[in-house]
């Protein structure tokens, strides 16, 4: 004999189908084997094989030449949403007083017809669809996880206790503990099908033991028998689906339009989209950030409807380790324009620069300048975090600090980019001195920047001639890494000399060395 495989994995399988699911057809076959009490007598070292055996068993003739396999066996095929009254249901609609509602009387009138046309051709196998008044408990208790472990929550079973009142209220049909639910069957909007168990395919067979006084073993199969497509059915579908997506694809179109926006010849496109994340290590709360970006006066131009300039909403700080940190997530956007008009200049181009000024605001609605600081834009298209260090102007004295704490009352730059180089400056040296300052905090920005010019099209004739522009700007990112590199060099020059400075003299020699 051959030997039998039973199937163990009842979980759920997903299908997605666009046919209709009225297409759908279900074979279910139902054997019973043999009366389970029987494996128990067997012999511990023979049980598996006579297992084997018996799942293959068939019920012999009878005297009379009888095969009883109408009780033994059957075999259906079910469509979607096909009612098969089971005997409980044809007992209970056949009274009229039973009915509750229109469907109650519509199923009794079915079940009559039923009767007069000869009986119902099932017999074990029957349905319940998603209109019927019993619900499966099982679908209410359902498990968000494939885990054996995983417990049903407190809610989740109170909820179950619910609407097991309300079935036992309106008369749920049938004795649940005589009931198995073979197959469970779903479909969604988006003709996504939901199996449970699975179809039974090259698998082995399902196995069902009944418990009570009668203990029975039973096997079924469940196989998917819809009905296959004819061709010109499939080429019609076909023709069908390519019309409706070239009319969405009509209609996209439309929204977005036909012409690509495109650069003028020889310009760079700069498109930046960018956030104020946070600021920190700043003296006072209720932080808040005005920020603008300057163009460079020569070769850069922006729309005339662009807002280059911001303010962010005020923030209260919160502790972070050893510093305050107040969390703006401030979105911005702007885009500019970079036309290099004379391609025989070698002067590398300037590029933006964004300004921030940090404010802090009291109880009386005052303001105290808290820091300012700038940064270039980077020059190379991507992602890009920046830190930008602030300083602000202070004054000698315990008297300018009891005013910045009482009355808000400090020094402030009149032109912000002089936190930097101001665009109004013509000369050779710039010259700072006599201005004290004070290393404060922190500012934090997040920005996506794009280009876009006509040069990175591989099929464009100014591809070589613009090569000459973006050569000049990845000078100019190269030269943006030495002023950096020299920055530093002159801070760390520069608290050599204040440490040296702080020293006793007798421990300097004239020269300025050290002695010992």
């Amino acid at each position: 004999m051959a030997e039998t495989v039973w199937s163990t994995d009842t979980g759920e399988a997903v299908y997605r189908s666009r046919d209709p699911v009225r297409n759908l057809r279900l074979r279910i076959h139902l054997q019973r084997i043999t009366s389970s009490n029987f494996l128990h007598y067997q012999p511990a070292a023979e049980l598996w094989k006579d297992l084997i055996d018996l799942a293959t068993f068939r019920p012999q003739p009878t005297a009379s030449g009888h095969r009883p396999e109408e009780d033994e066996e059957e075999e259906i095929v079910i469509g979607w949403q096909e009612k098969l009254f089971s005997q409980f249901e044809v007992d209970l609609y056949q009274n009229e007083a039973a009915c509750q509602s229109p469907l109650d009387y519509q199923y009794r009138q079915e079940i009559l017809k039923l009767e007069n046309s000869g009986g119902k051709k099932n017999r074990r196998i029957f349905t319940y669809t998603d209109s019927d008044r019993y619900t499966n408990l099982e679908e209410h208790c359902q498990r968000m996880t494939t885990a054996a472990s995983e417990v049903p929550s407190f809610l989740v079973e109170r909820m179950a206790n619910v609407r097991r009142r309300r079935q036992d209220r309106r008369g749920m049909l049938g004795y649940k503990k005589y009931e198995h639910v073979l197959c469970t069957l779903k479909v969604d909007s988006n003709g996504v099908i939901t199996v449970k168990p699975d179809f039974t395919g090259l698998k082995g067979p399902y196995r069902i033991e009944t418990e009570g006084e009668k203990q029975e073993l039973w096997k079924y199969t469940i196989d998917n028998v819809s009905p296959l497509a004819q061709p010109e059915e499939e080429e019609r579908e076909r023709r069908v689906f390519k019309d409706l997506y070239g009319r969405h694809k009509e209609y996209l179109s439309s929204l977005i339009g036909t012409d690509f926006e495109m650069t003028v010849p020889g310009a760079l496109r700069l498109f930046v989209n960018g956030e104020v994340v946070s600021a920190q290590g700043y003296e006072y709360d209720n932080l808040y950030v005005h920020f603008f970006v300057e163009l460079p006066t020569t070769h850069w131009s922006s729309p005339a409807f662009q807002q280059l300039s911001g303010v962010t909403q005020t923030c209260t700080t919160k502790s972070l380790g050893m510093d305050k940190v107040a969390h703006f997530s401030y979105p911005f956007t702007f885009e500019a324009f970079f036309l290099h008009e004379d391609e025989s200049s070698d002067a590398l181009p300037e590029w933006p620069v964004l300004y921030c000024e940090v404010l802090s605001l009291d109880f009386w609605q005052r303001y105290r300048v808290e820091g300012y600081g700038a940064v270039v834009l980077p020059a190379t298209p991507g992602s890009h975090t920046l830190t930008v260090s602030t300083w602000r102007p202070v004054e000698l004295g315990m008297v300018a600090e009891l005013r910045r704490f009482f009355i808000g009352s400090s020094l402030e730059l009149e032109d912000l980019s002089y936190v930097r180089i101001p665009g109004s400056f013509k000369g050779e040296h710039l010259s700072r001195f006599g201005l004290r300052t004070e290393t404060t905090g922190t500012v934090t920005f997040r920005l996506h920047c794009l280009q876009q010019s006509r040069a990175f099209m591989e099929s464009s004739s100014l591809r070589k001639r613009m090569r000459s522009v973006l050569d000049r700007l990845e000078g100019f990112s190269q030269q943006s890494s030495i002023h950096n590199v020299l920055e530093a060099f002159r801070r760390a020059r520069r608290r050599m000399q204040e440490a040296r400075e702080s020293l006793p003299q007798d421990l300097v020699s004239p020269s300025g060395t050290l002695v010992s």
